[in-house]
């Protein structure tokens, strides 16, 4: 039996892992465990890089917590602004003793009025709830749930890019370096 660690008590976060795993890896049995870490950023970030970098601190913040885990998981959520506007999306790190996976969610735009409290300094969920009237909704649907009248949650946006990142574990053999640094088994 292989132990999760997901580096976050977000039921979201919690059940998107576990689906991703399940998904993935069908026939294993795993065990799921959370732990509250820092993420060393600030609490909503502002770009990509940002978003990543949460989310690879979760991860190592979570294994120097769990160390005898199989896999650690830090999933962040951020935003950041281009020429089309204010564009949500999220970051999933997964690690393992020999290898890194990595991948980012879909993005979304948010509407002005939630982009303009994300510029007087709310998280989106804080955003979210006060424009749609809700609470506590980073821990269910999240703002792409009241954004899409739940068509797509927080979950199902999350457990896609949880996915993503196993690919390196499903082909371990093709994303390993060797001693010389060569990749994979086609050197």
């Amino acid at each position: 039996m292989s132990k999760i660690v997901i580096a976050s008590t977000n039921p979201v976060k919690m059940a998107a892992t576990q689906r991703g795993f399940h998904r993935m890896f069908p026939t294993h049995t795993f065990h799921f465990e959370s732990v509250s870490v820092p993420s060393g950023v600030r609490d909503q970030p502002l770009s990509s890089a940002e978003t990543l970098h949460g989310a690879m601190q979760r991860t190592q913040a979570a294994s120097e917590c769990m160390p005898e885990a199989t896999y650690w998981v830090g999933i962040e959520g951020g935003v950041e602004t281009d020429p089309h506007g204010v564009g949500a999306f999220a970051w999933i790190v997964i690690r393992s003793s020999e290898l890194i996976g990595q991948s980012r969610t879909g993005t979304f735009y948010l509407p002005p009025r939630v982009a303009d409290l994300l510029q007087r300094g709310k998280e989106l969920g804080e955003a979210g709830d006060f424009v749609f009237g809700t609470a506590d909704s980073k821990r269910a649907g999240g703002a792409i749930g009241l954004l899409s009248d739940h068509a797509l949650d927080r979950t199902e946006l999350y457990e896609q890019a949880v996915i993503l990142a196993l690919v390196p574990f499903k082909h371990t053999g093709l994303y390993k370096v060797d001693p010389s640094g060569h990749h994979g088994a086609g050197k």
